[in-house]
């Protein structure tokens, strides 16, 4: 059975942060960390060379392959921050309703900035994603794979006038 590819490594969060060249990202990028480091309790810690995690939990797919994904954690990819939950999004709706710009798929929460949400209910989400990710760890196994940033995104609800643009193009 092949190794995954994302593993928790050595490098320096701090190091990686720094490289981030768009000065806004790398202050989203501080953001979140401070963010997570509250509501996790956990030290950051590099997972493969994008991810921040928070704490681990260990998960097996239905092939019975076993593998270990930071509980939470985040990664500022070109277009967006990949903000990893366990937590499942059919359970957050009503956080998620109140967040402000966002898109998710799978346990991926994608936001371009964060000016674009609410912080406080970003937290609330971080907190729910990280209940379940314990209880997950807790239970002994998962059968829930490891999220993975290139799912493709759901897209938000369209507004009226996008909508309207869609269906006359069909």
């Amino acid at each position: 059975m092949a190794e995954p590819k994302t593993k928790k490594t050595g490098a320096s969060v701090a190091d990686f942060v720094a490289s981030i060249t768009d000065t806004e990202k790398q202050k989203d990028a501080r953001a979140l960390i401070r963010l997570m480091q509250r509501v996790t309790g956990e030290k950051p810690k590099m997972w493969g060379t994008s991810i921040v995690g928070f704490g681990e939990y260990s998960y097996r797919y239905a092939s019975g392959r076993e593998a270990d994904w930071p509980a939470t954690g985040f990664s500022p990819r070109a277009q967006s921050f990949t903000v990893y939950c366990m937590a499942e999004f059919g359970k957050l709706g009503p956080l998620l309703a109140k967040l402000g710009k966002h898109s998710t798929a799978k346990s991926c929460l994608y936001i371009r900035r964060l000016s674009d949400v609410d912080p406080v209910v970003l937290e609330a989400i971080v907190e729910q994603a990280m209940a379940e990710a314990r209880a997950l760890s807790s239970a002994g196994e998962s059968s829930k794979p490891a999220p993975k940033a290139a799912a493709p995104r759901k897209k938000k609800a369209a507004s009226k006038s996008t909508a309207r643009r869609s269906s006359s193009k069909r």
